[in-house]
């Protein structure tokens, strides 16, 4: 979890010999057959799905914000193809694989507000495969979903709801020793007993609960992959674990999911609701303006060390 030092990390993928290497070494993790010869093939396309990913979110970075969405997506889009090609030798075998997977209202509402627009997950395409294809999750067809709940699903942006709606999306786990300490007033956010949360906790969590106090629960951290600690978060601005204080689907979304599907819509909205997009900037009517530019910055830095994560799990 706290290896990651920006695009150096990904420094050693950055050459034939290391990116056929680590290939090789995923395929035979999942005992694929070919592993070479798959391995020397898609060496190069690894490296250029990173290196074309790296381009884009540093091109963001000094980009308007009027065109920084799109940047960032197909930034995040790029080194997505790079994760799936550690396990799926074969990408894309078809091209109903390179669709979005995700759609939204093409025209939007006269009085749109950014909060209230949803996205939905198609039967085909990258959000899809990669959510079965990295994550392991399958039958996301037809699921809906608005941005405010998407966004109430970043760690880093707990601050600016606690700012604007007066309310907490997340409560903070502090550290001691190797405990992390969870707030008990979860418990009513949850509208569970103290034992019905322990129950629902050990269904399949690997952050352990040691015990319980007047104040707090313990949890015992034994993962350093963020998927593993679901529905925990990990706040990148300050180095500390989050739980959501709401009971959510989206809880048990991989966060790198999360940031597609944000950015996916912003980028379609900077492409072709140009009056919108441009009144927002110039004008900044409504809360939409500092989640969304919030969003935009924590997600430059965010989504590659999500993918290093991703890619890294279990091969390093």
């Amino acid at each position: 979890m706290h290896d990651y030092k920006d695009w150096d990390s990904f420094l050693y993928y950055f050459s034939a010999s290391s990116s056929q290497s680590f290939l090789k070494k995923c395929y035979h993790l999942q005992h694929l057959e070919s592993a070479e010869q798959k391995s020397y093939e898609n060496s190069y396309p690894f490296i250029y799905y990173l290196e074309h990913g790296q381009i884009y979110y540093k091109q963001a970075e000094l980009a308007p914000l009027l065109i920084k969405p799109i940047l960032l997506f197909y930034g995040l889009v790029h080194l997505i193809k790079a994760c799936i090609l550690t396990v799926d030798p074969n990408y894309p075998e078809t091209t109903t694989v390179l669709a979005h997977g995700v759609s939204t209202r093409k025209r939007k509402k006269q009085q749109y507000h950014f909060f209230h627009d949803e996205v939905k997950i198609q039967k085909s395409g990258l959000f899809p495969y990669m959510g079965e294809k990295l994550f392991h999750m399958k039958h996301l067809e037809g699921e809906k979903t608005n941005m405010r709940e998407l966004l109430a699903q970043i760690p880093e942006l707990n601050q600016m709801f606690i700012q604007t709606e007066g309310k907490q999306t997340f409560l903070q786990m502090n550290q001691q020793d190797h405990v992390h300490l969870l707030p008990k007033e979860i418990l009513d956010s949850f509208h569970m007993t103290e034992a019905r949360f322990i129950e629902y906790w050990n269904n399949g969590n690997t952050a352990d609960i040691q015990g319980t106090d007047e104040q707090f629960i313990h949890f015992a951290v034994n993962s350093t992959c963020l998927n593993d600690l679901l529905p925990i978060k990990f706040n990148m601005e300050n180095g500390q674990l989050y739980f959501p204080r709401i009971k959510n689907s989206l809880n048990l979304f991989p966060e790198l999911l999360i940031h597609y599907l944000l950015l996916y819509n912003l980028s379609m909205i900077a492409r072709y609701e140009t009056e919108w997009w441009s009144e927002l900037i110039k004008m900044m009517p409504n809360q939409d303006f500092p989640f969304i530019q919030s969003f935009l910055n924590i997600t430059s830095k965010k989504g590659p060390f999500l993918i290093y994560q991703t890619l890294t799990k279990g091969k390093a």
